[in-house]
């Protein structure tokens, strides 16, 4: 699978433990940084990595920022993204399966490393359920306003 990563400042050293986790289980990935620890401003890597998951560049995508929350709205305004902000594997694992998502953010300041691989885990294990989630998950995309 090709998944895409970024962060900020506060996760660079949880986004190199994941990206070379998910190489280790085969996956493509591209870091779109930052490389170092310097301040950086989260939308920045927010928009940067919804805009090449909406283009289909990525298949999925894993955003971190110190808490996650601040990452994940940058995410969610592009409106082909479905960023869940996840702590443990069941909402990792319901976030695809119910909603669909195709990005999940986490925060390095509250989830551990073996918590985010668990988590990571269940993302990238669980199918869309379908059924009675398509149509509320396509309002996701489209909202009447």
């Amino acid at each position: 699978m090709r998944i895409a990563i970024a962060s900020d400042h506060a996760a660079v050293d949880l986004k190199a433990a994941l990206r070379e986790y998910l190489i280790e289980l085969g996956h493509e990935v591209a870091d779109l940084g930052p490389e170092t620890a310097d301040r950086v401003d989260y939308p920045d890597y927010g928009y940067k990595l919804a805009a090449v998951v909406a283009d289909g560049t990525a298949e999925r995508g894993v955003a971190l920022c110190g808490s996650g929350i601040g990452i994940s709205i940058a995410v969610n305004r592009n409106p082909a993204c479905r960023c869940a902000l996840v702590s443990e594997p069941l909402s990792a694992a319901l976030a695809r399966e119910h909603n669909d998502a195709n990005v999940i953010a986490m925060g390095a300041r509250l989830t551990g490393e073996d918590m985010a691989r668990a988590c990571l885990d269940a993302f990238l294990s669980t199918e869309f359920g379908g059924g009675r989630h398509g149509p509320r998950v396509d309002k996701l995309s489209h909202p009447p306003c």
